[in-house]
């Protein structure tokens, strides 16, 4: 592993395997997997386009940092949360212009289906972190999650009728579900691994997660991790990949369009 710090890699279903894509000695983070089969990531502040050929970066007219909140709007648009001194802000990028949703900060993009963005933010002086949906249509912003929890890492089914999350409402961080209007939340299982980043596939057969070992705090990178698929219903789970990573591994939506494999980031020890 000496040499490269970060390793972009796809897992197939098929064949239960994993394919190296791009090996580079930046830390990059957070693939999104576009139509054309090429990857969205941030690294050093900015936004790249990586496949095997390398990384390019992506032209944008913005004085702030990207992080690793980013993705596709169905109609190609890029969406991404960046960083001034008040807090992480929600922009969309069209045509290298990037434009601000306009949204309190900060707010962390995580997911989107149709004209709606689903997200972690922070609203108020509480301090505590909810999921909010918008809609871009109409410009209205939605509490899904009320209370004192910390609820964070939303995305949508396929079908759109439910937010994946992962809250600590129980304890540690597991993952749950609840309809699109934030009703009939639920916890799906149990386990002692601290689980983040929920992401369904875009087939609506399964459920990606990201499970760090117990009494984790946070979603911190650098450990021994693992990524876990199960049903939607919470049933057949299994450990996939062991891997090093944690925080860049999946922040978000990872999957191939077809279902069929999704991409994760693997990074190298440090020396």
């Amino acid at each position: 592993m000496a040499g490269w710090r970060s390793s972009l890699e796809v897992y197939d279903l098929a064949s239960g395997t994993c394919r190296v894509i791009l090996r580079t000695p930046r830390l990059i983070e957070a693939p999104n997997w576009h139509p054309d089969g090429w990857f969205l990531v941030n690294g050093e502040g900015r936004l790249w386009r990586a496949d095997a050929s390398g990384l390019r970066p992506i032209p944008m007219d913005l004085g702030e940092r990207c992080n690793n909140d980013h993705g596709f709007l169905p109609d190609g648009r890029i969406v991404f949360s960046a960083h001034d001194g008040s807090g992480a802000g929600m922009h969309l990028l069209e045509d290298g212009r990037a434009t601000p949703l306009g949204l309190p900060r900060p707010s962390w993009w995580h997911g989107a289906h149709g004209s709606h963005l689903t997200y972690a933010c922070v609203r108020g002086g509480d301090r505590v972190v909810r999921i909010e949906v918008l809609d871009l249509e109409t410009g209205r912003e939605r509490v899904l999650t009320p209370g004192m929890a910390h609820h964070d890492g939303p995305d949508f089914s396929a079908c759109g009728g439910f937010v994946w999350f992962n809250s600590d409402a129980t304890g540690h961080a597991q993952i749950w579900r609840m309809r699109a209007d934030g009703t009939e939340a639920a916890q799906v299982f149990r386990d002692d691994s601290v689980n983040w980043f929920p992401h369904p596939s875009p087939c609506g057969g399964h459920v990606l997660y990201l499970a760090y070992p117990p009494g984790t705090e946070g979603h911190p990178r650098d450990l021994d991790v693992a990524l876990w698929l199960m049903a939607p219903d919470g049933g057949n789970r299994r450990r996939v990949v062991s891997l090093f990573g944690g925080q860049g591994s999946i922040n978000v939506p990872c999957w191939a369009p077809d279902g069929r494999a999704f991409a994760f980031m693997r990074y190298a020890r440090p020396a």
